[in-house]
């Protein structure tokens, strides 16, 4: 009769246990070389080298991110903002130049059908840019589907209130405003959404670029403590004063330590400076221009309404406010005080200007209007021939936004590329000099070794 084997007592069983024993194993092993100083010196040498190449290798990736979200601000992510921008400023124009054309009666002036045909065109030549990058980002893929819908709607009202004016019909009016209720209910808001979306992904993408690599820096402190514990344990054992391999990879690790820390400590400055004196800049900017242009829509809208716009006038008065009201709470104060440049601060003096002489010429306009002269009034609001008109004052205070936005992004491209020029080198750097330390340590403790057989 043959008798099966107990469990656990098969042919295997010998081999099976001998793997599950060599964890242990090993741990006996290192235990009893770290017990003679061959063995401690062995052990030391190997944990320095693997923490020497790990620093080395973790300091190099996290300097190459770093980089590459710096240079990826200036290529892609403040560009992509700036056309979000730009789609609201588009849009926006186009709603007034509509009106403006309107209020001038039978077929549209070809200097405001040349306006507002670029001004649509621009607006989807920015949207198509901005729309490449949407993908993941559920809130921006919303306003684009918006804008992608209605942006056709919107131009179909606007030439079907067109074709109404040449031919004299009241109804043409109500598809104005049915147009520009559709502008400011749905389009306009899905353009300020989207820019406001693109603004925070700039913003979280600067603060990411001047964070600090707190686990690198930790990884290369370590480092550089167990070298020196490392030098003053060699030094009692051999009495000698100095390692010179020890001292070479030591050396290392200062360079890598002083390089990387200044150059981060430049270019989280210039990062920083990009931000506030320039994307923060234009931000402030861009609102100013924003509130400009929906008080330039309220103004003609109201003469198209045609005595029942009071609603457009009481919003105009509000954002009137708002952008160079009293106090310095206004939006061209806090433009002022983010200007970097005198060139960029005379130009938000400027825009000052024109805001204070374009309110002026509005209220000669409401005036006109309200006391009968509506031609007068339109002709105030809408002609750029006169030197102090409504829409002459406008486009010069648009025009010096323009101007001192584009100093706002030529700073913030000349502070960022100044920092990534600062960390031109410092990922390959790093890796080199966690090499060297890798193999100062290795030659050190070899030395040492040799002197025990």
């Amino acid at each position: 009769m043959v008798t099966a084997p107990p469990v656990g007592e098969g042919p295997t069983a010998p081999g099976a246990r001998r793997v599950l024993s060599l964890p242990a194993t090993a741990v006996r092993s290192v235990r009893k070389s770290a017990s003679r100083t061959p063995g401690r010196l062995f052990l030391i040498g190997v944990s320095l080298v693997l923490l020497s190449v790990l620093t080395g290798a973790f300091g190099a990736v996290a300097m190459q991110r770093k980089q590459n979200t710096i240079d990826n601000l200036i290529s892609h992510r403040e560009p992509v903002a700036a056309a979000s921008q730009q789609i609201y400023r588009s849009l926006s124009d186009a709603d007034a130049t509509a009106a403006s054309a309107f209020l001038a009666g039978g077929a549209m002036p070809a200097e405001m059908r040349d306006r507002y045909d670029l001004d649509i065109a621009t607006a989807g030549a920015n949207l198509a840019k901005a729309s490449a990058d949407v993908s993941g980002v559920p809130g921006a893929e919303e306003q684009v589907n918006v804008l992608s819908q209605q942006l056709p709607v919107y131009t179909g009202l606007v030439e079907t209130a067109r074709a109404y004016n040449r031919q004299g019909f009241p109804a043409g009016a109500a598809y104005l405003r049915e147009a520009s209720g559709l502008m400011r209910a749905e389009l306009l808001p899905a353009a300020q959404r989207l820019y406001e979306i693109d603004f925070d992904r700039l913003s979280a993408e600067q603060e990411a670029a001047s964070s600090v690599p707190w686990f690198s820096l930790a990884l290369v402190v370590v480092l550089l403590g167990a070298l020196i514990a490392a030098q003053r344990y060699v030094t009692r054992r051999t009495n000698r004063l100095l390692n010179v391999g020890l001292v070479v990879a030591t050396g290392a690790v200062v360079v890598g330590l002083v390089w990387g820390t200044v150059a981060l400590l430049i270019e989280s400055s210039r990062v920083s400076a990009g931000h506030d004196h320039g994307s923060e800049q234009v931000e402030v900017i861009v609102q100013a221009r924003i509130v400009a242009l929906k008080m330039r829509a309220n103004e003609t809208l109201t003469l198209v309404a045609r005595g029942d716009g009071g609603e457009y006038e009481e919003e105009f008065t509000k954002l009137a406010e708002e952008l160079s009201g009293e106090g310095d709470g206004n939006l061209l104060n806090r433009a002022r005080g983010l200007a970097e440049d005198q060139e960029t601060q005379n130009l938000v003096d400027a825009a000052q200007k024109n805001a204070d002489d374009w309110l002026a010429a509005h209220q000669r306009v409401r005036e006109l209007d309200d006391g009968g002269s509506y031609q007068e009034a339109v002709s105030l609001a809408i002609s750029t021939a006169a030197k102090t008109s409504a829409a002459t004052m406008f486009n010069q205070l648009d025009d010096n936004l323009m101007k001192a936005l584009r100093n706002g992004r030529q700073h913030f491209a000349e502070e960022t590329s100044a920092a990534s020029n600062v960390m031109t080198g410092l990922a390959p750097g790093i890796a080199v000099l966690g090499l060297v330390a890798a193999a100062g340590v290795t030659m050190g403790i070899r030395d040492r070794l040799q002197e025990y057989r």
